[in-house]
């Protein structure tokens, strides 16, 4: 009881702060910077708590793969009443109900994806992470409850040996994954991909599964750190057609990274174009194809 009461005031605080935050904005736009930090955090403590007794709800009746798609649902739900922030999915080809397994793919710009996940998140599908995350407290434990598929690269010489166990959950459990190739995120102002890591696709070419390309716009108008910008607004996201790996081999991850980073990111200029009402030219490559050649299996959620 003395939990819950002391948790009662700390939400009630986060609550009252977040308000008043936001009334100052009105005089000091500056304000809702802090206002809308508040209330994502507070948005995330509030669905992590709901994730993890649903999670252990769902597995009770046997239907832990979507453990983190409803968590993702409410974290959607309750961003967009306390900040008003989303994300809107164009999917005309509904990959997002059909393809399965898969490994789907996104960019990723900052913080705010966990968001872009809310509203994207397919059913049966789940993020990756290191092994040596399961036994961390509370986030380990939801981890494990909700299905997350863990890679082992502690005891892994390469990519490849390393996605091996995820690859098999992969298939046994018909699950996907959602991974970020570009292994961190990039905060950049105008769009732009970082060089991809090779995992997802070693991991897509082992399991056998197709690659979902996931596609945001560039929303440094509506969240950009450096100048404290933070408002409410609506970011276009596309899920591009599905990508086979069926007969591909380690020796064609390669190729497979370099094409389908270049169709997402003309997708991404394409999109933020849209988004922010401006023409965009197309980054440079500087001689470079966008794909690190060191073998890596960074590219998971983070």
């Amino acid at each position: 009881m003395a939990f819950l009461t002391y948790l009662s005031y700390f939400i009630g605080g986060q609550v009252a702060l977040t308000i008043a935050f936001y009334m100052l904005s009105v005089v000091v736009p500056k304000a809702g910077f802090v206002a809308r930090s508040l209330a994502s955090y507070m948005a995330l403590v509030v669905c992590a708590i709901y994730g993890v007794l649903a999670s252990i709800a769902l597995r009770l009746v046997g239907k832990q793969q979507i453990a983190q798609w409803t968590t993702a649902r409410a974290f959607k739900y309750v961003m967009a009443a306390t900040t008003g922030i989303t994300f809107e999915i164009s999917d005309p080809e509904h990959h997002l109900e059909k393809v399965r397994p898969a490994v789907f793919i996104g960019n990723h710009q900052t913080e705010l994806d966990v968001l872009m996940l809310g509203c994207m998140f397919p059913k049966y599908c789940s993020v990756t992470a290191k092994k040596s995350l399961k036994n961390w407290p509370f986030l380990g434990w939801f981890m494990t409850l909700s299905g997350t598929v863990f890679i082992d690269r502690k005891n892994s010489k390469d990519a490849r040996q390393a996605m091996s166990g995820a690859a098999e959950e992969i298939r046994s459990r018909k699950q996907s994954v959602y991974m970020f190739p570009e292994g961190t995120r990039s905060y950049a102002k105008d769009p732009v991909l970082l060089p991809f890591k090779k995992g997802a696709f070693h991991l897509a070419v082992q399991a056998g599964v197709p690659i979902v390309p996931v596609v945001v716009a560039n929303y440094s108008h509506v969240l950009y750190l450096k100048n404290f910008t933070f408002k409410s607004g609506k970011v276009p996201c596309k899920v591009l057609d599905p990508i086979p790996t069926t007969g591909l081999t380690a020796a064609d991850v390669d190729d497979l990274a370099r094409t389908v980073r270049e169709r997402m990111l003309e997708e991404l200029v394409a999109l933020t174009e849209k988004a922010q009402g401006r023409a965009i030219a197309m980054p440079a490559q500087n001689g470079k194809d966008g794909v690190v050649k060191a073998s890596g299996v960074e590219a998971t959620l983070s």
